[in-house]
């Protein structure tokens, strides 16, 4: 059965998508069956792997307001290993067209206990919100990332969120866990870089990942080229960070690496 993993922040800017794309294309170049699930209306990690998110096509918004089976809405991407369920601008709207469906917090976890055993690893790129849709996400996760820029505000919001995580698993998951706080935008250059990480560290120390996610041009062109950065450049710091980063993820669920 596979595992899903959300990765939230209700904090724009922090290398969410990023981070849901590149994990996600990284578990499938090690040969896991990977879903990309797109839960955000910007619908970045749908043109992140070369979707037109314009197209019209069903998406999320449909599966969750409009009941569409989630077999129908999952599309092949260029890789192997990798399928995405895309997203929409009209996902914007679902949070007030839901708000009379009795089962409303529970309807990603509805679609996509029907799939879950086709895949190792279902990655959801949630909003930058609290809203509805992420709740939805955070109910259906067996595990929460959340990426935190190495920059000044870092801690703005986390308390929010790990507070958010804790009521999603006193009402609606009780086995959410979370999976690890991920650094983004590292520069080693900057002092303020290391003095970020040192305070994250001080305050969640057993929650922080070991990789960090440098500031890196490559990763920041990918998206541009709508590629992950393996496909990119499978050999810059970026892409080998996620590529590490996938392994820790690994070896933390004592999941075997394949041959």
């Amino acid at each position: 059965m596979g595992k899903i993993i959300a990765v939230a922040n209700q904090k724009g800017g922090v290398g969410k998508t990023t981070t849901a794309v590149n994990l996600a294309a990284s578990f499938a170049a090690m040969e896991y069956n990977t879903l990309l699930v797109d839960a955000d209306p910007q619908a970045n990690s749908t043109s992140g792997l070369n979707l037109d998110p314009k197209e019209e096509r069903k998406s999320i918004y449909n599966c969750m307001v409009e009941d569409i089976n989630v077999s129908d809405i999952i599309i092949n991407s260029e890789y192997d290993y990798l399928d995405i369920i895309p997203s929409h601008i009209d996902l914007v709207g679902a949070e007030i067209e839901m708000i009379d469906i009795e089962d409303r917090e529970t309807r990603m976890l509805k679609a996509l206990e029907k799939i879950k055993d086709s895949y190792d690893f279902i990655i959801i790129d949630c909003s930058p919100s609290l809203g509805l849709i992420t709740v939805n996400a955070l109910t259906a996760a067996d595990s929460v990332i959340v990426p935190v820029q190495c920059e000044f505000y870092a801690l703005e919001g986390l308390d929010k969120l790990l507070n958010t995580v804790k009521l999603i698993q006193s009402r609606l998951n009780p086995n959410l866990l979370i999976e690890g706080i991920l650094m983004t935008m590292y520069d080693t250059r900057l002092r303020l870089s290391n003095q970020v990480v040192e305070e994250v560290k001080k305050h969640l120390n057993d929650l922080v990942f070991d990789v960090i996610i440098p500031r890196n041009i490559k990763l920041s062109e990918a998206p541009s080229f709508g590629v992950p950065v393996i496909a990119h450049d499978a050999v810059s710091k970026g892409a080998v960070c996620y590529l590490n980063l996938a392994q820790e993820i690994l070896t933390k669920n004592n999941i075997p690496v394949k041959a």
